[in-house]
């Protein structure tokens, strides 16, 4: 099978297995196998059109929606959302990318507009 769309940012899971994928213009968070293969797809009204993504090292997936306005935690499997880490009301407006800095527990936002960066604790 041979798939076809549009990638906008990619991560690699901590163990190599799995590559998540952000596809924007199908408002997908995609998950393959080293080989290709599809293993997951996930879609949400919560995440419209996806953006940035990040791995951390413990494995968890933290992806932005740059239309809903919102960072979320998606499972490792790539199936489903776990938790919204910050929303419109928290500030995200247009987020493009996002990591994590595990010294410092927080969560870093890059939005497309007015050149700022949010910066989030969490536990």
């Amino acid at each position: 099978m041979l798939l076809c769309f549009v990638v906008n940012k990619c991560a690699v899971s901590p163990t190599g297995d799995r590559l998540y994928i952000t596809s924007p213009s199908q408002d997908k968070l995609l998950t393959l196998a080293r080989d290709g293969t599809l293993l997951a797809t996930y879609t949400d009204p919560a995440l419209d059109g996806p953006s940035g993504l990040h791995v951390t090292p413990a494995g968890q997936v933290l992806v932005c929606g740059l239309l809903s306005h919102t960072v979320l935690q998606v499972g490792w499997k790539g199936e489903s959302k776990l938790a919204t880490l910050a929303t419109k009301e928290d500030g995200v407006r247009w987020p493009l990318s996002v990591c994590y800095r595990s010294t410092k527990s927080s969560i870093i936002v890059g939005l497309m507009t007015r050149d700022n960066i949010l910066v989030f604790r969490v536990e």
